[in-house]
């Protein structure tokens, strides 16, 4: 009996610790979504794997100097669900992202709205996971 309530402790602490780190990387601590960033530029990079799809873009300001930047989305599986490929965004592709401002101040974004071509592309939802 005291075995099995040991194993039982162990077992809590572990499921505990685990849904911790679940709710920590899903999260949204480091973007401040009432503070709203729209760039335009160049992607650089697109990186459709899990745990969240990445866009790295080159981004000129007003004096021509190029500004690198990032922006993170939810996962590939859920983009997938909406039309969403491995190709839907490549190198050189002009884009305009809409997100949520990281808190640190760094060029990085949680993106809740993509236009390229002038049109937006869906997010399914998927811009607030």
């Amino acid at each position: 009996m005291r075995t099995k309530s040991i194993f039982s402790l162990i077992s809590l602490g572990i499921l505990l610790t685990l849904s911790g780190t679940a709710f920590a990387h899903h999260g949204s601590a480091a973007y401040d979504m009432s503070k709203t960033v729209t760039v335009t530029g160049t992607v650089t990079d697109f990186q459709f794997v899990n745990p969240h799809v990445l866009i790295a873009m080159d981004v000129k300001d007003s004096s021509g100097k190029v500004e690198k930047w990032q922006g993170e989305l939810t996962s590939p599986n859920h983009l997938a669900r909406v039309g969403w490929t491995k190709s839907t965004l490549k190198p050189g592709d002009e884009v305009t992202l809409t997100g949520g401002a990281a808190k640190s101040g760094s060029p990085t974004m949680w993106i809740r709205k993509i236009t390229k071509d002038g049109q937006e592309v869906s997010l399914g939802g998927g811009g607030d996971n």
